[in-house]
């Protein structure tokens, strides 16, 4: 029994197709959803659908009854997330998970990245539950720059404080994937996973989109401090706009890197390339 939580977001929905797909039937998946009522396309192809939500522990406990292993994806309520992780962990533990896989952050513990801290943290809670566990320390996703795109046609240019940092970046398939991978098909021995794609610098981005538009993108880097304000400009709070210029600044510090190869060994195929992901943005740009 394989049990997903946040198994109606856009990561956890890939997941589950991957697991399918990998011939584990759907009888033996759970999907662990704050809002099962979001999920009824799930049951509707077998999955058993249960109310977890990481802010009432009373649903996870009913939640993770029986569980086997638990894909415990990371919650993206940024400034809540050791809290809502700590009470995952330890309902985990006394449900008797035999083994818990989580998505984490590439480099978590070294990496000084502030989006960073709340999964080192949650590792740290991992490591002291006692339960067996892999880590997947996911990239970024190269769809969380690529979603920018029409901005980038509209104004010429991608704003960022990463220098000219390389950022082992891949997509949600690709990460999904193996995330999949490792949840039916591997052993869960208390392995950490760096998990990145062939790397990038925002001017490859910008060079990139270039190439396939005809429009003349440039990469503007700034410093953190400004970048926040210019992003505060556009209506984000402003703790928001930290983390971002924070999270951006980390690849000119090297965060954002791995030379790695994990990923594409429990892929067992290149990871999808920034041209690919640039092109399939510009399908969507313009469908």
């Amino acid at each position: 029994m394989i049990t997903v939580t946040a198994a109606t977001g856009h990561f956890g929905r890939l997941v589950i197709d991957e697991l399918l797909e990998r011939g584990v039937p759907a009888d033996q998946i759970v999907a662990a959803v704050r809002a099962p009522e979001k999920a009824t396309d799930l049951a509707g192809r077998g999955i058993q659908v249960r109310e977890a939500d990481y802010d009432n522990p009373a649903t996870l406990a009913s939640a993770f009854n029986g569980v086997e292993r638990l894909l415990f994806i990371s919650s993206s309520e940024f400034g809540r997330q050791a809290e809502q992780h700590t009470g995952v962990v330890r309902a985990a533990k006394d449900a008797g998970a035999t083994s818990l896989i989580y998505t984490s952050y590439l480099n978590a513990d070294s990496s000084g990245i502030a989006m960073a801290e709340p999964h080192a943290r949650t590792e740290e809670l991992i490591r002291a539950s006692g339960i067996p566990y892999a880590i997947l320390r996911n990239g970024s996703y190269i769809e969380n720059y690529t979603a920018n795109i029409r901005m980038w046609l509209q104004y010429g240019t991608i704003i960022g404080s990463a220098g000219d940092g390389k950022i082992s970046g891949a997509t949600r398939a690709d990460l999904a994937a193996a995330a999949a991978s490792v949840a039916a098909d591997e052993p869960v021995d208390n392995k950490v996973y760096e998990l990145g794609g062939t790397a990038f610098t925002m001017n490859d981005l910008a060079t990139e989109t270039t190439a396939q538009t005809g429009t003349t993108v440039t990469y503007t880097d700034m410093p953190p401090a400004e970048y926040s304000q210019t992003l505060a400009s556009v209506g984000l709070p402003q703790f928001l706009t930290d983390a971002i210029a924070d999270n951006s600044a980390g690849a000119a510090r090297g965060g954002w890197y791995t030379d790695s190869r994990e990923l594409q060994n429990l892929l067992g195929r290149p990871t999808t390339s920034v041209k690919d992901a640039v092109a399939q943005a510009l399908a969507q740009h313009q469908s």
